[in-house]
This record gives C-alpha cells, structure tokens and sequence, in this order.
C-alpha cells in the first residue's frame, strides 16, 4: 500500500469512528435547518429553489425544511411582490439569533482548537487545508485527473483571489 492509500484510510477512519458531540453538530451545519440558517444569514433572502440549489435537496425537502423552520418561527415565506410567481424566504429576527448563537459556538469551539494546536500548526494546517481544497477544485468524480498545467492555473487563480481579498481588507481598513 502507497503512503495515499494509507493516508486515505486513516483519513477515513478517523472521519468515521471518533465522532464527538461537537462534530455531529459541525456536521449537522452543512445540512438541515442549521445550513438554510447559516445560508440566509450569509446570503440574505432566498427562494426556495436557490435554498434547494445550495443544499442539493429536491424541492420537496426544501419545502418540509421550511415549513418546520416556519413553525419554530426562524424563517417567514411570501410572495414576491415583483415576481408573484416566487416565494422569498426570509430570515426572522429569532432565525437570526439562532444562525448566529449556531455560528458562535462552533467558531468558539475551533478557535479553542486552534489555541490549542498554537499559532505554527495552525497556520501549517490552515496552509495545508487551502492547497487540498485547491486540488479537490479541479478533480471531478469519474473524470481523468487534471493535467499539470490545470493545476498550476488552479494554483495562479487561487493565488490570485487571496491578493484580491487582502487588496479589499486593507483598502476597507484605510476607508
């Protein structure tokens, strides 16, 4: 076995037999009521099928999702008054406390972590994160791998995304 494979593996085993409480709900916040709130927070009002886009759920999930959330007084649905064909899903102010009392606590959580891990590791991890994610972008299932040249261009977009980003922090720092 190739150091990938076994590297694969002990990923997956340790994804899989070493769930804590904390990681089901991190778990739990990329699908479910926890992910449209954390999406309607970030993206601010939604209809149902962009909701059901994000979350790759038929339009029927998304449909009991907001019917759930609507009894527990998170969201509010009505109808567009430009479009009456469309329905606008719309954080209440309770699904606002809610998605950010959710957001607090697991970024409180990590950042306990990432005290823990020190300042060095978590750069390296946060580091090494980047680069895997930047691979996974030009990898598709069932397809031929990527080619050097799509990597290196993957690479040089990313790069060039992160000056973006640091150019637009510190010209709102100044402004």
């Amino acid at each position: 076995m190739g150091f990938e494979q076994e590297a694969l593996q002990t990923l997956r085993d340790e994804v899989h037999s070493n769930k804590s409480a904390m990681w089901h709900e991190v778990e739990g916040a990329s699908k479910g009521e926890p992910f449209v709130l954390r999406h309607l927070l970030k993206h601010g009002t939604q209809t149902p099928s962009r909701l059901a886009d994000a979350l790759h759920a038929s339009s029927g999930r998304i449909s009991a999702l907001l019917g759930s959330m609507e009894k527990k007084g998170y969201v509010t649905r009505k109808i567009d008054d430009h479009d009456r064909r469309n329905i606008l899903v719309s954080l209440t102010p309770k699904g606002t406390e809610q998605a950010e009392r959710d957001r607090d606590d697991i970024d409180s959580v990590v950042r306990w972590i990432f005290s823990q891990m020190g300042e060095r590791r978590t750069r390296e991890f946060v580091d090494l994160v980047k680069e895997f994610i930047t691979y996974m972008s030009v990898c598709e299932p069932g397809a031929p791998r990527p080619s050097a040249e799509e990597v290196s261009k993957a690479f040089a977009d990313k790069h060039e995304q992160n000056n973006k980003r640091a150019k637009d922090s510190s010209a709102q720092a100044d402004g």
